[in-house]
């Protein structure tokens, strides 16, 4: 479902001398479907520069991605844009650490554009009175849950998540740990950065270790 070879990304600091920053090499993973990945190693490794390599923000240098997509594989890394975008809205899904959204749009507006509807929100412990306003005025942990409700909305075959339940009390993060593995039971690919090895321990098949460049070297 999900394939990377030989990911390398570097950042390059044009302010100081144009320094340029390695952070990836060779990077290579594979996962299949009903399989969650969890990326493992310290901070500062790169484990959110291979996810966001994966979903495509981040340009690599060097390597591929390639998504199972209408039963072609795509390469996400030299895809163009239309395409990039198609294969995310239908089969490439990711919940980041924060919430991002066009301001004064309610939560159910979100979830609703995501292909939800607020059955998700209130799973997620999310009041109704909160659904019809803008997620700008909740807390941290309830925007983190919009997000959460917004990545699992479209039943993606491969999902991306980036410390899904951070900011998440017990009990929410078991309702989030129940929707990850129902996702795999129907047959998700998932690459996850969990940093709660409780919540690793509950939903990842294997880990893949990402290794700080200097370490590497």
């Amino acid at each position: 479902m999900l394939q990377a070879d030989g990911l390398a990304k570097s950042f390059t600091l044009h302010l100081q001398g144009g320094t340029r920053i390695p952070v990836l090499a060779d990077a290579a993973l594979t996962v299949a479907a009903g399989e969650c990945v969890a990326l493992a190693g310290p901070s500062g490794a790169g484990k959110s520069t291979l996810m966001r390599c994966l979903y495509g923000n981040y340009r690599a240098d060097a390597g591929r991605v390639l998504v199972r997509h209408r039963g072609a594989l795509i390469d996400i890394a030299r895809a163009d844009p239309r395409l990039v975008i198609e294969v995310r809205r239908e089969s490439l899904g990711y919940v980041s650490q924060f919430l991002r959204v066009v301001p004064r749009v309610s939560a159910l507006d979100i979830v609703r554009e995501a292909g939800g509807d607020g059955a998700l929100l209130t799973r997620l412990n999310i009041p109704a009175r909160l659904h019809t306003l803008p997620p700008a005025t909740f807390s941290g942990g309830e925007q983190q849950r919009v997000n959460i409700a917004r990545g699992f909305a479209g039943g993606h075959a491969v999902l991306l998540l980036d410390e899904p339940t951070a900011s998440l009390d017990a009990g929410n993060r078991d309702v989030v740990v129940a929707m990850i593995q129902e996702a795999k039971a129907r047959g998700a690919a998932i690459v996850g950065i969990f940093h709660d090895a409780a919540v690793r321990d509950a939903v990842a098949d294997r880990c893949y270790s990402v290794v700080p460049m200097q370490e590497a070297a």
